[in-house]
């Protein structure tokens, strides 16, 4: 399974909505501390575009020598319509400073010097060291994995909902008895599904791939596999 460290930078690097919230800062509107672009530097320092005049840049500039406290909120939702569709958050805390010269005209980059982090998702809660989160790579599949989930829920619902088969639901009367089976979340280990069920709440599997996978060419290999083990 992914670390927390590796959890937490792929949430960095996907397109999850982030807000910055930024210590003393009052009134202004969640939209405007949306930063436009996040990165993550060599020595794991985020990076954070925002438009010049946001009130982010307006606190960063005031605050000057000074240390300037800020946390950096993302929260993952699933990108197929499931219920309880958050599947995690991140919060990524440091000390805040303009950083000139690097970004468009009309903006400003910020960064952030990671003092910790903290996970919540899918795999559990845990807390992240600077040096883990630096250290850590993002899941080779985030780039694509909202386009994947939807194209398997959009054109494969029949093979995903054939899993009934591996989590004990064998049979078409097991297979009626989902009222839906969702695609919810993939990453080169595996893939999650959302069951649920018409006589109770819905519940979760995983289905690991033998080894995981470096790209696409691998990955679908790897769910060919997958479903071919649901119908045997």
């Amino acid at each position: 399974m992914p670390s927390a460290a590796e959890r937490t930078r792929t949430l960095v690097h996907s397109t999850c909505s982030s807000v910055l919230l930024i210590t003393g800062l009052d009134g202004a509107r969640p939209e405007q501390l949306e930063p436009r672009l996040r990165n993550v530097g060599p020595e794991g320092d985020l990076f954070l575009l925002f438009p010049a005049d946001s009130p982010a840049v307006r606190a960063a500039t005031h605050a000057q020598d000074d240390e300037l406290s800020a946390v950096l909120e993302i929260t993952d939702v699933a990108p197929v319509s499931v219920p309880h569709r958050i599947r995690g958050r991140a919060w990524i805390t440091g000390w805040l400073t303009r950083v000139p010269g690097l970004a468009p005209p009309g903006s400003m980059t910020l960064r952030l010097e990671v003092n910790e982090a903290y996970v919540d998702d899918l795999w559990g809660a845990s807390a992240v060291e600077p040096e883990e989160f630096a250290a850590a790579l993002p899941d080779p599949l985030i780039r694509d994995e909202t386009e994947l989930l939807q194209h398997l829920h959009a054109h494969h619902g029949e093979q995903v909902r054939s899993l009934c088969g591996l989590v004990g639901r064998e049979g078409r009367e097991g297979e009626r008895g989902m009222k839906s089976v969702t695609p919810l979340a993939l990453d080169r280990f595996g893939l999650r599904v959302r069951f649920q069920d018409t006589a109770g709440p819905c519940f979760d599997a995983r289905f690991e791939f033998p080894e995981p996978v470096a790209d696409l060419a691998q990955l679908r290999r790897a769910m060919r596999r997958l479903f071919e083990a649901a119908t045997d």
